[in-house]
């Protein structure tokens, strides 16, 4: 594994050519959350030539739909989401400057393609940890598409999020530089 590195956001190309497979990456700053459904009105969106409710350039999506937030605390349960299911969207987001996505689980081809393109990064959190997670939350609010429940966009200040990289600007994917590692031919 690499080494630990603290970044915050929005991301630059700078920390991002610096991240490589691996790196276990404390996250802090302004991300957003997203699934399926604010995905596909994002990219409805732009296909109408329409103003999208945050600026993409150099932030951070995270796969998840927080559940209802408990008394006394900021968020409920905050865990990634499988990230395949946002594959169709994702180059899209890319192409106009997303700069990080955070979720579970491989990505197409056609995602890693856009990562090495649009030089952007693919986090990876741990799943079934969401209790956990929700403890790097700061504040989370509701910031667009509210009629969609818990598949709508929240905002979140984090700090110190967890994250392992899992697809970064270079071509490497831990998934796949795993299995090599533990293959037994």
């Amino acid at each position: 594994m690499g080494e630990r590195i603290h970044i915050e956001t929005p991301l630059t190309d700078e920390v991002i050519q610096k991240l490589k497979v691996g790196d276990s990456v404390y996250l802090s700053g302004t991300i957003y959350t997203a699934r399926d459904a604010a995905h596909k009105r994002l990219i409805d969106l732009i296909e109408n030539g329409e103003r999208l409710p945050f600026e993409l350039s150099g932030q951070v999506i995270y796969y998840c739909g927080p559940t209802p937030t408990p008394p006394g605390r900021v968020t409920g349960s905050c865990g990634p989401t499988t990230s395949s299911r946002m594959d169709k969207y994702t180059p899209s987001l890319l192409a106009l400057g997303l700069k990080g996505m955070i979720g579970k689980g491989k990505r197409s081809k056609e995602v890693k393609d856009a990562i090495l393109k649009y030089r952007a990064i693919y986090f990876g959190a741990l799943g079934g940890a969401g209790a956990l997670l929700s403890k790097c939350v700061l504040s989370s609010r509701v910031f667009a598409f509210e009629d969609l429940g818990p598949e709508a966009i929240y905002i979140l200040q984090i700090r110190e999020m967890p994250l392992f990289v899992i697809n970064d600007i270079y071509g490497g994917d831990l998934y796949e530089e795993g299995i090599k590692k533990y293959r037994i031919d």
